[in-house]
């Protein structure tokens, strides 16, 4: 029986529902990261023995399912969705938004399905507005495809986010502090095309960095998806 389909028990003697020991455990993440994150705090946050809470979760593992679950209904998309591209797009979008606001998301993308209602949801509103443009196994390797690409690319981002706050360098300050190393190796010969790289590539910012590549990666799709049947 998942936690899903598992009945919470009794709320007394110290009120308690899934729904309040999900928001602790975000505001913990939120503050600290999934390391931030036990039974053990959670109960504390919420004034209650940690026993307590094994009759509502019996896992961590289990408290990061509802925890990414409530986050996917900020992933959602509103209103009815429009043609298959934007709804992709809606979907990487507001992923990496979700994932700015919830760092310790980005550890829980990817893997095995979602299978709680706000995930499920997410999943149908995708896969709906792709039905009927091919065949389902097309749909499916198209959805991943663009899920693998966001789900990379917010990755990245969030790591490149924790690395400036750990080391308190801001990525023009790491470029100035690396920049001698770099171009001396540069002035060895051995790296010509990382040199034309570095010389006269156009520095873009994470979201237009995110954005140019949603759009080829939805451009590759979308060649496919209008590939004439062989």
């Amino acid at each position: 029986m998942t936690v899903w389909d598992r009945p919470e028990p009794p709320t007394r003697p110290v009120p308690l529902d899934r729904e309040r020991i999900v928001a602790a455990a975000i505001a913990l993440a939120d503050e600290g990261g999934l390391e931030a994150v036990s039974l053990r705090k959670v109960a504390a946050r919420l004034n209650a023995g940690p026993m307590r809470l094994y009759g509502y979760i019996s896992t961590k593992e289990e408290l990061f399912d509802l925890m990414a679950d409530e986050v996917q209904a900020e992933i959602l998309p509103e209103g009815q969705p429009g043609d298959w591209r934007e709804t992709l797009g809606t979907l990487a979008h507001r992923t990496r938004r979700a994932a700015l606001r919830h760092e310790w998301l980005a550890d829980l993308l990817g893997g095995r399905p979602a299978l709680g209602p706000n995930g499920l949801a997410v999943t149908e509103s995708t896969l709906a507005a792709l039905d009927g443009l091919t065949d389902v196994d097309t749909v499916m390797r198209a959805v991943e495809t663009v899920s693998a690409y966001f789900t990379g690319a917010i990755r990245r981002e969030i790591a490149n986010v924790r690395a400036e706050r750990s080391t308190g360098l801001s990525k023009r300050d790491w470029q100035r502090a690396s920049g001698p190393h770099v171009m001396r190796m540069l002035a060895t010969g051995r790296f010509p095309a990382l040199a034309k790289a570095v010389h006269d590539g156009t520095d873009v910012d994470a979201e237009a960095s995110f954005a140019t590549g949603l759009d080829w990666v939805l451009d590759a799709v979308a060649a496919k998806l209008n590939r004439p049947p062989e």
